[in-house]
């Protein structure tokens, strides 16, 4: 077995380095005990549920799907497709527990293996099967642990009984509809009432939208399957949110969700109130709303609005335990934050994500100088200076409950965990696989605009040799793709390796620059992304003179498979070749929540839609094209990559499409490191 091979099969075996790390922490409220998964190696994909004591370090394996169901792996794949793709997106699909929920104490934990449900006590480790009507999903417990909500067969719920709590009315119950998983951020679509008298529930009516259709090959007994897509400038989901007693009781709560048809995010506060935030269609306008669960009368708290678009900022808006109410505030060079409309003070700082809070101050990941750097700040609300709490270059995240503190450090010397709790350290055990080697891409920030870029070399590359380039590529909104994360650039490394210089350019229109650099791209996606990915290509040759820019290649997935297509389509007098996987190829078949946000409604810009589409470009192709897709990719549909394959052919450009059957959007199992080879014969034969 050759270097190279080796390498691809040890990411595969080792979930991309992944297997045997703790993931999915729950603190308990005071801080004295965490929940988190782990499975018991580096090549071991089971994960398996274990409990902390935040005070002594004693962990203790509480739940392990081997004992529960021997022989299995806990692994279901016959839900329906969106239930698919939510587990997917939070690692469900994974062998073993792939979520829990647990109460605030931590003192009963829930799951699903198998689509059958399970409940434990933590204290004691002894496990029970509970009844359930139907393949269960995303089960919730009540604040005692006696009762478990969960989702069968579209209806929501309670054990003990099998009778449904929601009504038979031809909707879905008590989950999020495909715009909020997908686009808003919310994959859950119930909430306990902290009594345990009540569910918080969503009803989500997907009869107005249009269907799609998937018959997957990998599975040929399987009958075909289809589900509910809201496609750009067509109808949405009609969601409604409603409040259903265990005695029977009904109340909807009502907004005017006409106007505000986007439900991004809702929660109890206490018994009597229920805070939701919703948008409205172009998401320029964000509201938090107090709601009354007796009456279902809602009343304006604050209103966030902005020109372009609201950017989720999480963990916002909120309303404080002392009544204010914390929302964005953003300038166009930085992401900040307000109280009651008072900005705070975060000069200097980029807010990312509100995480909670500790000793009475705001805990957010921020961005501090470089944007591939992350950091947790503390933010005092009543107006101190902030504090820096991760010192060091590197990606930080956090967590935290009462005073204690769990703090993630990924940096070129590796990821470290800890739990900070009265003056103490704790590390928490960490069996996955060791990265094969260190890589130290070269970062710089380059053009008039500050583009954030990095170039790979292979790890036995003799300076004055010119090489081949590989625009490893992203470049769509939501993702940064330059990041002092080592995982990430394993597989860059190995790119490297095979003989190119590799570069990865943030062009604007992605995150975490400052809000002006992610608008950019507001009504029109493609020119800006070309643009700054040409002009960084230049810039980055005029530092390293060993990238030859007679030999470009492009590679990308999602919206960086849309990139490397079109860059061959419109540039290519820069770019020599592209491998473009499941590309968006006409936005106007995309979904309505992530569209509409950048681009508008169709009808409203057909000049920037018709802009973005690929198909009108088939004709122009001179390069070499290699289409790949997935034929059970539920987010870019299959036909977009149909579409261009047969807009090339009808006009005599020829291109290689490579069809993965049993392949979703999210390219589990490895498959992206499966797909390298295929993808290198491809770049060596057609870059020389």
């Amino acid at each position: 077995m050759t270097i190279t091979d080796a390498f691809l099969a040890l990411s595969a075996r080792t979930g991309r380095f992944t297997f045997g790390a703790p993931r999915a922490y729950t603190f308990a409220e005071g801080g004295t005990r965490l929940l988190l998964l782990r499975s018991t190696g580096p090549e071991d994909p089971v994960d398996r549920l274990h409990l902390l004591d935040t005070a002594t370090g004693e962990e203790r394996l509480v739940a392990d799907p081997a004992a529960l169901l021997p022989g299995r792996t806990g692994h279901r794949d016959d839900l329906p497709v969106l239930e698919r793709r939510l587990r997917e997106r939070t690692r469900l699909v994974a062998a073993g527990i792939g979520g829990y929920a647990a109460t605030a104490d931590l003192a009963v934990a829930v799951f699903t293996l198998d689509g059958r449900l399970f409940r434990t006590e933590t204290a004691t480790g002894s496990s029970d099967e509970l009844p359930t009507a139907g393949p269960a999903f995303d089960p919730r417990p009540d604040a005692t642990g006696q009762r478990v909500a969960y989702v069968a067969e579209d209806a929501l719920y309670v054990t003990p009984g099998l009778a449904p709590l929601s009504p038979a009315d031809g909707a879905r119950w008590g989950v999020a509809e495909f715009a909020a998983a997908e686009e808003l951020g919310r994959s859950r679509g119930h909430w306990w009432r902290p009594d345990g008298t009540a569910l918080l529930a969503a009803r989500v009516d997907e009869s107005a939208l249009p269907r799609r259709h998937f018959a997957d090959p990998a599975h040929p007994g399987e009958a075909p399957e289809d589900f509910a897509y809201p496609q750009a400038g067509g109808p949405n989901a009609d969601v409604q949110l409603w409040v259903l007693g265990l005695d029977g009781g009904r109340v909807r709560l009502r907004w005017d969700a006409d106007r505000f048809p986007y439900l991004r995010a809702a929660s109890w506060a206490g018994d009597r109130e229920v805070l939701l935030t919703v948008a409205d269609r172009l998401q320029q306008n964000v509201l938090l709303l107090s709601a009354d669960p007796a009456t279902g009368e809602t009343s304006e708290l604050s209103r966030t609005t902005d020109e372009f678009w609201v950017d989720d900022l999480p963990g916002t808006p909120d309303r404080l335990p002392d009544g204010r109410l914390l929302t964005v505030h953003d300038t166009p060079q930085a992401r900040g934050l307000a109280l009651d409309g008072k900005p705070l003070d975060t000069t200097g700082l980029q807010i990312r994500r509100v995480v909670g809070r500790l000793r009475g101050r705001l805990l957010c990941e921020t961005g501090h100088g470089d944007p591939a750097d992350q950091y947790v700040h503390l933010i005092d609300p009543d107006g101190g200076a902030p504090e820096l709490l991760t010192p060091g270059p590197g990606v930080h995240s956090a967590l935290a409950a009462a005073g204690t503190l769990l703090l993630t450090s990924a940096s070129a010397d590796g990821i470290r965990r800890r739990v900070l709790r009265d003056g103490h350290e704790l590390p928490l055990t960490d069996l996955s696989a060791a990265l094969p080697h260190p890589v130290r891409p070269q970062l710089a920030r380059v053009t008039d605009r500050g583009l954030p870029s990095a170039v790979v070399y292979p790890r036995e590359h003799v300076p004055g040799r010119r090489l081949p380039v590989l625009l490893d590529v992203y470049g769509g909104p939501g993702f940064q793709a330059v990041a002092a994360e080592p995982r990430r650039w394993q597989l860059r490394q190995w790119w490297a390796d095979q003989g190119f210089a590799v570069v990865t350019t943030d062009n604007r229109g992605t995150p975490f620059v400052s809000p002006d650099f992610t608008r950019a791209i507001f009504r029109r996606f493609s020119k800006a992304a070309l643009d700054d990915q040409v002009d960084a290509l230049h810039a980055l040759a005029a530092r390293h003179p060993d990238l030859d820019l007679g030999r470009v290649g492009v590679r990308g997935w999602s919206y960086g498979g849309y990139f490397a297509a079109l860059a061959v389509l419109r540039r290519p007098d820069v770019f020599h070749a592209a491998c473009a996987g499941a590309p968006p190829t006409d936005f106007r078949l995309y979904d309505t929540a992530y569209t509409e946000r950048y681009l508008g409604l169709p009808r409203d810009n057909p000049e920037g839609y018709a802009g973005d589409c690929l198909l009108t470009d088939a004709p122009g192709l001179t390069r070499p094209l290699l289409l790949i897709h997935g034929l059970a990719d539920d987010n870019v549909h299959p036909s977009h990559t149909l579409l261009l394959s047969q807009a090339l052919t009808r006009a005599g450009r020829p291109h290689a499409v490579l069809p993965l059957p049993g392949v979703t959007h999210m390219t589990p199992g490895g498959t992206s490191e499966q797909l390298a080879q295929a993808e290198l014969s491809f770049l060596r034969d057609a870059l020389g």
